[in-house]
Formats: structure tokens, sequence, C-alpha cells
């Protein structure tokens, strides 16, 4: 009788009706409770300001530029200068449809994201349920919410609504629904630049796995939303491709960028101040880099004899340490290098130690994220690019699934997840910059 009660409770806890909403809930109340009632308490640090107060504390950054279009529209000038032309129409289109029923700006803005990322979360449960299983699905869904990324879905950005059109435009041409697709994935591309890469995705894809044409033409016709756009910008402006000029006030050109992409690496490897002043004058950040990198190579040589237990901890306090000294950098690498290689190694299924087999993430998935990075590295610039990278929910499955099989690297990588989406959480409270 009691075992048949666990039972009953385990399916219930688990399930895929309420799993995805109470983690949801549990993320969200982290970043709630953060930005609403620690950050108010903490010291402002020099560059900050005191948070806002109440639905206001979800307006900063990026947001000024969807307020100014959901109340005054767009605007544009080849200048060279910031316009937010280059902020795509369907976020703040359902923001001004939510502000004609009497919403303020901020309340409108918050409920679409969060209650968008909350469908997402729901679509990659059952996505990653229907491809892999309950275990994967529980993993993956604890990683995209608890991603530092994902405080960009509990503001007023475009994260959760993004998250939520491309997973299920993913989810539908898996299943062969491809009206489905275009619709979502049209959606998908008029709300981020990013939707972009999910035109050729679906084209490679449907040539890998001789699907009809008609799955041809559902990838096409993902690019209907930016299309629209496109012609948009033509009518009111004169310039089709006004959105990606107007990139260039936070991109100055097209093509990887392999000054900014430098400077980042200099401040992993020597740090943000020596770099500042282009020469070595603080010791302490490359001693304490290299003194990580030897406790490491310990760690690995004599790994049999000090135990799995011993060195999975041991590697889980150098990943903090190395996040405490080098920051927002690190993020930055990890998010772009750590997701090409884990979309690698789970491309087509592979063997790891002990003979455990990972399932192989779904052609399109893998495909989508490749072309998802490639797009970034393309743009120019290494300006947000753990946010960019998160808003590719290729890179969360295919964490969530490798996880899934280590779970003592799972809830390391999740405690630490946690902790620098709180940091995040207070920084963007407090106005400072984040990514």
């Amino acid at each position: 009788m009691a075992t048949s009660q666990l039972a009953v409770k385990k399916t219930f806890w688990t399930s895929t009706l309420f799993f995805p909403g109470v983690i949801w809930l549990c993320s969200r109340l982290l970043i709630w409770i953060v930005m609403l009632q620690l950050a108010p308490h903490l010291p402002i640090p020099a560059g900050g300001e005191p948070p806002k107060l109440g639905w206001e504390v979800f307006n900063g950054w990026d947001s000024g530029h969807y307020q100014h279009i959901a109340v005054n529209g767009y605007e544009y000038v080849d200048d060279g200068k910031e316009h937010n032309i280059a902020f795509f129409p369907l976020f703040p289109l359902m923001v001004k449809v939510m502000m004609s029923l009497g919403l303020s700006f901020e309340v409108a803005g918050t409920l679409i994201n969060n209650g968008a990322f909350l469908i997402a979360l729901y679509c990659v449960y059952s996505f990653v349920k229907q491809q892999y299983g309950e275990n994967q699905a529980q993993w993956t869904t604890a990683v995209l919410a608890f991603s530092p990324g994902s405080m960009f879905a509990g503001v007023i950005y475009t994260e959760g609504l993004y998250l939520a059109l491309s997973t299920a435009a993913l989810q539908a041409f898996d299943n062969r629904k491809y009206g489905w697709t275009a619709l979502w994935g049209a959606m998908a591309s008029a709300t981020r630049p990013t939707g972009i890469a999910m035109i050729p995705a679906f084209i490679i894809a449907a040539w890998r796995q001789r699907k009809p044409p008609i799955a041809y033409l559902s990838g096409l016709a993902t690019a209907t939303g930016l299309l629209l756009y496109s012609l948009y910008c033509a009518s009111q402006f004169g310039e089709p491709l006004a959105f990606i000029h107007a990139q260039k006030a936070w991109r100055s050109s097209l093509g990887f960028d392999w000054i900014a992409w430098e400077k980042m690496l200099m401040q992993i490897f020597i740090g943000a101040r020596n770099w500042q002043g282009n020469e070595t004058k603080y010791f302490l950040h490359p001693l304490l880099l290299s003194l990580i990198i030897v406790l490491g190579y310990v760690l690995w040589r004599f790994r049999n004899k000090l135990g799995s237990l011993t060195v999975d901890f041991g590697f889980a306090a150098l990943i903090l340490l190395l996040w405490l000294i080098i920051g927002d950098p690190l993020i930055n690498a990890v998010s772009i290098f750590g997701s090409l290689y884990l979309l690698w190694r789970l491309s087509f299924g592979s063997k790891y130690n002990q003979g455990i087999f990972y399932p192989g993430v779904t052609p399109v998935t893998t495909i989508y994220g490749f072309c998802g990075i490639g797009l970034i590295l393309a743009s120019g610039g290494t300006i947000s690019l753990s946010r960019i990278a998160y808003g590719i929910v290729s890179t969360s499955i295919a964490l969530g699934v490798f996880l899934s099989h280590r779970p003592r690297w799972g809830y390391f990588t999740i405690g630490l997840f946690s902790i620098i989406l709180v940091c995040m959480s207070v920084r963007f409270a407090q106005g400072l910059w984040v990514g």
C-alpha cells in the first residue's frame, strides 16, 4: 500500500503536467525574490543605481527599446547610432496589444516573457521526453530554467518568447507537422535575429532525413516573419535591410571579430586589469589561473587513486574558483565553445565511460544548434554571447541529455547556475550591464 502510494506520488511530482510548472515557479521565485527583496538592501556598486520599485525593476537596458517601439513605434536613420529598428517586432507588438487592455508596459512585458517561458519549458519537456525519455526531459528543463541566461526570460526581454516559438517549430518539424513548423518558425524569425538560423537548419535536416518537398517548403516559410519585417522597413524607411544596418551601433562590422575575441581571451588568461593597461602589472590573476591549471592536472593524473568522488568535488571547486576570478568572459567563452563541444559529441550518439550509450540529438536540433552558434560568430562582436547562445534551445538540450547520465555533475551544474543567476539578477536590478 505504501509502495503504491509512493509510486503514485512520484509520478504526480514528475509528470509532464506538473514538473515543468514547478521548475518554472522555483526559478522565477528565485529571480523575483533576489530582484525585489535582496537587491534593494545591498550596497550600490560603482556605476550602479538603486533598484527600482515594483514592476519597474524588470525594465532595464534593452527593455527601453521595446518600450519605445510599443509606445511610439520604430525610428531609424543610417548614422551608425543606436536605433530601435534593430529589435524585431513580434514581442513589442504583443506588448502593445496587452497595453491596449489597460496594463502598463512593465506589467505587460513581464507577463508575456514569463508566460512564454513557462510554455517554452513545457515544449522542451515534451520534446525531449518524446525523443530521449523522462529523465533527460527533467534534466533539460532544469538546465533551461536555472541557466544564468534564464534571468532574461524573467525581465522584459524576448528570451522566453523566442524559446517557446523556436522549440515549438523544432518539435513540429520532427513530428512532420509542417504547417505548424512554418507558423511557429515564421513567428520566431519575427522575434529575434537568431530565428534566421532556423531556415538553413530545416532545409539541411530535410535533406539529411530525406523528407518530402513540403518539409523544404516549411523551412523556407520560416523566413516569412523576417521577410514581412523587411517589407515594413522598406515601406517605412526606404531600406529593407534597415534592421541589419542598425546593428552597426552594437557591432561595427559583420564577420568574426578577431579583436573582440582576442580581448576576451586575454581577459581570461591574464585578467581584465592587465588587459586594460596592455601589460601585465597585476600578477595575482595569472598566478591563480596557473595554480588552478596545475591542481586540475594533478586531479586528472591521480584520478584512479583519489576516487571519483574526490576528483569530481575537486574539479567542481576549481570551476567555481575559475568563475570567481574571471567572471563574464569565462561564461561567454564557455557558452560558445562548450555548446559546440556538446553538440558535436552528442550529434549522432557516442559512447562514453563505462559503456554508457548516449542517444544522439535529433538532426534538426543539432543542425539548428550549429547554425545558431555559427550565426553568432559571424555576426561580429562578443557582446551578450552567453545570452544569445542561451536563446538557442539546442545547447540546453545537449547539456541536459549529457548531465542526465552524470547526476553528480548535474547537481553541481544546477547549483553553480543558480549562484550565477542570483548574481546576474542583482546586477540587473542595480542597473549594471549583464552579459
